[in-house]
């Protein structure tokens, strides 16, 4: 795929000041932008920490959330702003899927690095808050606009089956997460989802065609219903459906396969990407909003033997059925190391109570209320660390690791379709 870079000279660029992406102080700028519109916790990274900007100039993704800003600001209606939004998140998700698959990207950062994608994306949507457009814009609107930027961007909109393959994998990843602990993360199972979109993978002589999103660590989007819509085209009947859908996330330090997924939130010892709580505890969890109705766990039906018999190179991969459940009767959470019982409320799933457990829980609702429905579940990898020198954004252990993650998880997903 090719992208190719909306300009304008209508609007004064995005210069880089101090590592973070600002407007200048100009006549231009200030007839399109404002300061003083509030950004989101997510955003507000961007200016407090100079490591963000660092990522997005050294993978030169900073140019990007400059032609975006200033193709916003060129727009004369709705109509022209949707469009300039569209084209702009979908060149960003293609432009990070080629890097990622390129091999030899160029820069400081190694191509398969999800995060010039998760940085130049707040960028965007920074820049969407602060435009001033010349034409009246209802809150709806901007909301409608942000909402097209999110899923563009995210692979929702273009996770399109074209036939290539006879069989069809879908795999969803996540953003980088617990930044206020450790601004430099990324998350291997969205640089996964990075290096396998588009991909046709041969397993013993099948050839599987792989689609791929990366869904935000925010409760209001699980919400709003975002897993449900980008994973349902892929349930129903017809063209699209996919074979499999698996869900992948950053877990602990081996790789998990998830059995059992559990219907309620129970984290409340950290937020998630804008600090925000999801509403339940250990002792006293909560069914996520928006979800039908369903069991209080659901076991996966990925066919698990298959997906581990490809061996453990160079990390363990582990068959985790073990659940926190308050059994029928209980008055509190109680382990379960071989899975739930009969009756009993869920505290944990396999996966834990926090969006990893929740993603693969909504996946699986969906495909346990469909005839013919794609098999599913979910995959934990292992923890991803950090550059060893705090001042350094990368070095070469890093995305030696990284790499070796990503390598083990198209190995495992590749066996769902079996």
């Amino acid at each position: 795929m090719r992208v190719t870079r909306l300009k304008t000279a209508a609007c004064a660029a995005l210069v880089a000041v101090t590592g973070v992406l600002v407007l200048p102080a100009e006549p231009a700028a200030a007839a399109c932008t404002t300061g003083t519109a509030p950004l989101t916790v997510e955003e507000q990274r961007l200016e407090s920490q100079p490591v963000p900007g660092q990522i997005l100039a050294s993978s030169g993704f900073d140019a990007r959330v400059t032609a975006f800003a200033a193709a916003l600001c060129a727009t004369t209606g709705y109509t022209q702003a949707t469009q300039v939004v569209t084209t702009h998140a979908g060149q960003l998700w293609e432009a990070a899927v080629d890097r990622a698959q390129a091999g030899s990207p160029g820069g400081q950062l190694a191509a398969d690095d999800d995060r010039p994608l998760y940085w130049a994306r707040l960028g965007m949507t920074r820049a969407l808050r602060r435009w001033v457009p010349t034409y009246s814009l209802s809150a709806a609107r901007r909301a409608a606009l942000e909402r097209t930027l999110e899923r563009a961007s995210r692979g929702i909109t273009s996770s399109t089956f074209d036939g290539s393959a006879g069989r069809r994998l879908l795999v969803t990843g996540f953003d980088p997460f617990l930044l206020d602990d450790e601004i430099r993360r990324g998350n291997p199972s969205g640089a996964a989802a990075l290096t396998l979109d588009g991909q046709v993978l041969t397993v013993n002589g099948v050839r599987i065609q792989v689609q791929t999103v990366v869904f935000p660590v925010r409760y209001a989007d699980f919400d709003r219903g975002i897993v449900e819509e980008a994973i349902r085209p892929h349930v129903a009947a017809g063209g699209q459906r996919a074979d499999a859908i698996t869900t992948v996330s950053q877990g602990r330090g081996q790789f998990d396969l998830e059995v059992f997924n559990g219907r309620r939130r129970s984290v409340d010892s950290i937020g998630d990407n804008n600090n925000v709580q999801g509403g339940g505890s250990f002792n006293a969890p909560v069914v996520f909003p928006g979800v039908g109705s369903g069991p209080e766990f659901l076991r996966t039906s990925l066919p698990l033997a298959a997906m581990q018999s490809v061996g453990a190179n160079p990390f363990p991969i582990n068959i985790n059925p073990s659940v926190w459940e308050i059994p029928a009767g209980g008055t509190g959470p109680e382990f379960r190391p071989d899975g739930p019982t009969p009756g009993s409320i869920a505290v944990e799933g396999s996966g834990g109570g926090y969006l990893s457990n929740e993603v693969a829980y909504r996946n699986t609702l969906l495909l346990a209320g469909t005839t013919g429905a794609p098999v599913g579940g979910h995959v934990h990898t292992p923890t991803l660390g950090s550059p060893a020198d705090p001042a350094a954004i990368t070095d070469p252990a890093f995305e030696q690791q990284r790499s070796a993650i990503v390598g083990q998880v198209r190995a495992i997903v590749a066996r769902a379709v079996m």
